[in-house]
């Protein structure tokens, strides 16, 4: 097995308890084979020590009265169903949901608003929103406008608060490289604090610049842009398909989920979360978790694999790792207060099934705290044959927790008994 040295960054050190110089000095000569992280230490095997292999299950939806199964003390119940691949969820300021529905091939290409009226749990008003849109996934409502971020741009409406339906054409505000590498056409929207800026998230075209680096120009990158489209920058670059985005309670720091890439074996290369460094390098396609250099494009960038950033939080290798959402609310258990959701669509390049669940990671002061764990599970009936499949995460003014099954067609609402 080929041997990766730790990576002892100052910055996680003292989320590993590495106070004094010595203690660092020691943390760095143990576990050679392994890479530091906030929440544990991770042993990478060698490239390709295991075949690549596709396996995809059949997609078989739900039967009858079985849902996804949470934690002792919460209750899974179907919020709203009958979509068309309802892959992500949006709580405008006043409460409204509004769905994307968007698929690989065949897609609805709209978006559909909930209204639950009488705050009952279940959404009383249901209407088509918005349609003949291009794949569209990330919203938002900010200053007078609705956003959508379709595949190949990135478009706003004039929006007032309680509309039911937008008919205008919209204005095309940014123009995005469309298409990708199995699902890296979505894109995704977050604005800051104060409104003043709008990130996207921008998957690569290709697996691992399969097709050359001039294909993936602002590609595998999150962008920030001003409101109005103008002033785009690259806020940070080498995340292969973030998706994903969420800014943590108490640091305010924005982070993202991203989903890794393929054909390395079935434990390379982890999906993850993190932190996002302003300016900062994660990798793709010439390293991996770090300094780790893919050996399909060895030797032609040593500068970027030298600068490559380990990422805070892995999550399973191949989990397709897209929803994220930090629990800002106090509804749930104390330990789940200003921790992060992670919704993992599934696998289809390892040879046992990996994701199809949502999990959990516990945060304190601002920073994980604590290893991923099980929080909605239940999608998987074989190695065969799946239920549904989750993918955005989103936490409602109540508390409670939605999250998306775009295979299942389903949105599931969790909440506390």
């Amino acid at each position: 097995m080929r041997k990766y040295q730790m990576i002892c960054l100052a910055a996680l050190a003292f989320a590993w308890g590495c106070n004094s110089k010595k203690e660092k000095e020691e943390a760095a000569l143990t576990g050679p084979d392994s890479v530091v992280t906030v929440t544990d230490s991770l042993t990478l095997p060698a490239p390709f020590a295991t075949e690549s292999v596709e396996n995809r299950p059949e997609e078989a939806g739900w039967p009858d009265g079985k849902t996804p199964v949470a934690p002792e003390g919460f209750v899974v119940t179907k919020f709203a169903d009958k979509f068309d691949s309802p892959r992500w969820t949006y709580i405008a300021p006043n409460g409204d949901i509004f769905v994307a529905e968007s698929a690989t091939r065949k897609s609805a290409d709209r978006i559909t608003l909930l209204r639950d009226v009488n705050k009952d749990g279940t959404p009383e008003m249901r209407e088509i929103f918005l349609e003949k849109l291009n794949k569209p996934l990330g919203m938002l409502v900010l200053k007078g406008y609705f956003y959508v971020a379709n595949t190949d741009g990135l478009y706003r409406y004039p929006y007032k608060d309680g509309e039911t339906k937008i008919t205008s054409k919209g204005q095309k505000i940014v123009d995005l490289p469309a298409g990708g590498y199995n699902n890296h056409w979505t894109r995704n929207l977050l604005a800051n604090a104060d409104g003043s800026k709008i990130y996207i998230s921008v998957g690569s075209a290709s697996n691992v610049a399969d097709h050359g680096i001039d294909e993936e120009k602002r590609r595998a990158n999150i962008l920030e842009i001003n409101p109005d489209g103008s002033g785009e920058r690259v806020y940070a670059s080498g995340l292969r398909n973030p998706v994903g985005m969420g800014w943590a309670p108490v640091s305010n720091v924005l982070w993202t989920a991203v989903n890794e890439r393929d054909k390395l074996g079935d434990e390379l290369v982890p999906d993850y979360i993190t932190s996002v460094k302003e300016g900062g390098f994660y990798g793709w396609p010439y390293a991996y978790f770090g300094p780790n250099e893919d050996p399909r494009r060895k030797g032609e960038r040593p500068d970027l694999v030298a600068k490559t950033i380990v990422p805070d939080v892995p999550v399973g290798s191949h989990t397709a790792s897209l929803g994220l959402a930090f629990y800002n609310k106090t509804k749930f258990p104390a330990k789940y207060h200003n921790g992060a959701f992670v919704g993992q669509h599934g696998s289809w390049n390892r040879s046992t099934l990996s994701g199809y669940k949502v999990v959990f990671v516990p945060f304190k002061d601002g920073k994980p705290s604590g290893k991923p764990e099980d929080f909605l599970t239940g999608f998987v009936e074989s190695e065969k044959k799946v239920y549904g499949r989750p993918v955005g995460v989103t936490v409602m003014n109540d508390g409670s927790l939605l999250v998306n099954d775009d295979s299942g067609n389903v949105i599931w609402r969790v909440s506390v008994k």
